[in-house]
């Protein structure tokens, strides 16, 4: 199954099972892209959310138009931090950004329980690897493109240039189908 992409100088669909790295600076836009990339061509959604609360999603996607009803979150961050969690049949939480085995299974979850078209977002793995470290997150994202893949649908997933070592990006650009690299401007640069 084919998806439209919907990213400014990419092809125009990808096969199902793609997954993608945005790799971006610390202040980059990332929402245009990310928001493009899950209200197009799209039957269900998963937002994986390790910098902001559910929400803080919520309120992006109202604010660009994003379907709603679509969408499922997984909040890393309100159980770390203490704050008040609200209950929603399409919010989950896992106990922090780190608790890379529940994320997994919540993406695996999502996949197993959705039909037709879905996407998934993960914002970000540079938030991840802050409170777990680069390998950990690395075997993660590779579990999640595995499961992807088995499930025919296709992912973005963030990446902060700034903050890694190019070692690192290097290896993590190697593991995915294809990279969008966004840079200061908000120019947009698509290698799949």
């Amino acid at each position: 199954m084919d998806y439209t992409l919907a990213v400014e100088n990419g092809p125009e669909t990808i096969p199902g099972g793609t997954g993608l790295l945005l790799v971006h600076p610390s202040i980059g836009e990332t929402d245009r892209i990310d928001t493009d990339f899950l209200k197009t061509d799209t039957d269900a959604f998963l937002v994986v959310s390790t910098r902001t609360t559910a929400r803080e999603v919520e309120q992006k996607l109202e604010y660009y138009d994003v379907d709603e009803t679509k969408a499922t979150i997984l909040d890393t961050l309100s159980v770390e931090r203490g704050y008040s969690r609200r209950t929603a049949d399409d919010v989950y939480y896992v106990s922090a950004p780190d608790d890379l085995d529940g994320v997994v299974d919540r993406v695996e979850r999502f996949l197993t329980e959705s039909d037709g078209k879905r996407r998934v977002s993960v914002d970000s793995l540079t938030e991840m690897a802050y409170y777990a470290d680069d390998d950990a997150v690395y075997e993660a994202a590779a579990e999640i493109l595995d499961l992807l893949d088995e499930h025919d649908a296709v992912g973005i997933f963030h990446l902060s240039e700034e903050v890694h070592e190019v070692a690192t990006l290097d290896r993590f650009r190697d593991l995915f189908d294809g990279v969008i690299d966004l840079d200061e401007d908000g120019n947009v640069v698509v290698d799949i």
